[in-house]
């Protein structure tokens, strides 16, 4: 905790403003966050209500207010960013080889892939037009822009008619889907001609605005690399062959743990949605410089068939018929 917190405080801003939140309390949250799967306001909430997290956190009275500043942890992940979470979960894996794990469990791993969703809503073609028009009233509105119309009322029955139409009515549904597909044209074009005339910055935010709006209105049901969110353009559509979920929306993650105590070594984001086995030597690099041990086993299932890495041997539950009774055990 004590090389967490000395390499957090290198992260702090100037001594310009008001002073940023204390390393130790944020460092003490991030971990609550994850290891309960708490959103920001829920781990706040906790630490408010519950004095052992107070004081797993740093503090040595107890405290009945939120601290302050602490519900923007936005900003702090951010500063963070890919190498300080890292850093947090190489001191997490140093713990637990101190006193749970041997270090030799790290040479024998299960790596999988796992779509970690993003907080957005279904995207139907009626909702991201709906939400591109609904953006650009307002940006328009907010930069002093002259829309000649803004389809406030048309638009917003327009999206309920298809969302009812879409059950049996389909060929109503394709009509009202043109009609407010035209809409959102209008719109767009019409602070698409006046943006020229302002500042760089505000240039810059309404050509982001209009970009992926014009990217929504171009795109076919059946393209690929699709925008499935106005504000969260990472967002990738990722089939696992779940029956209950076939489709889910965010971005894929590889996530090696050791094979005896299932301690996760390493977790990282895969943009792009890659097959299964690309992502494999990645995930095992990561694995070993986080843990100190490079792995020699990796067991894996039928996604990741092909894939050979030089000084790994990598199991898959199509091999059962060709290896011992041990193996086979090992792979379920």
């Amino acid at each position: 905790m004590v090389l967490i917190m000395v390499q957090m405080r290198l992260l702090q801003p100037s001594n310009r403003g008001r002073p940023a939140t204390l390393p130790r309390l944020i460092a003490g949250l991030l971990y609550l966050q994850y290891a309960f799967d708490l959103s920001d306001e829920e781990v706040v909430i906790g630490w408010v209500e519950n004095p052992y997290e107070q004081y797993f956190a740093g503090e040595r009275y107890l405290q009945t207010e939120v601290p302050r500043d602490v519900l923007s942890l936005t900003r702090w992940h951010k500063r963070l960013g890919e190498a300080g979470v890292e850093e947090l979960l190489a001191e997490t894996i140093e713990a637990a080889k101190r006193r749970v794990i041997k270090a030799s469990s790290a040479k024998r791993v299960i790596v999988d892939t796992t779509a970690m969703e993003t907080a957005v809503a279904p995207p139907t073609d009626s909702r991201l037009l709906e939400r591109c028009r609904v953006h650009l009233v307002k940006a328009a509105d907010h930069f002093g822009l002259k829309v000649r119309q803004n389809y406030n009322r048309i638009a917003g029955r327009l999206s309920s008619q298809i969302g009812r139409y879409a059950h049996a009515h389909f060929k109503r549904m394709k009509h009202a889907l043109r009609t407010l597909h035209s809409r959102v044209g209008r719109v767009m074009r019409d602070v698409e001609r006046q943006v020229e005339s302002f500042a760089e910055q505000s240039r810059n935010t309404l050509r982001e605005l209009l970009d992926r709006t014009k990217r929504i209105l171009g795109q076919k049901s059946k393209d690929k690399n699709k925008l499935y969110a106005l504000h969260a353009p990472e967002v990738e559509c990722i089939a696992k062959g779940k029956a209950g979920k076939p489709y889910e929306f965010g971005v894929k993650v590889s996530i090696p743990r050791t094979h005896k105590e299932g301690l996760v070594i390493g977790a990282r984001a895969m943009p792009g949605n890659p097959y299964d086995g690309h992502t494999l030597a990645e995930a095992l690099e990561q694995a070993a410089i986080l843990s100190d041990v490079t792995p020699e086993v990796a067991i894996v299932d039928r996604g990741y068939k092909g894939v050979a890495i030089d000084g790994i041997k990598i199991y898959h539950p199509g091999l059962r018929r060709v290896i011992s009774r041990t193996l086979r055990t090992i792979i379920k």
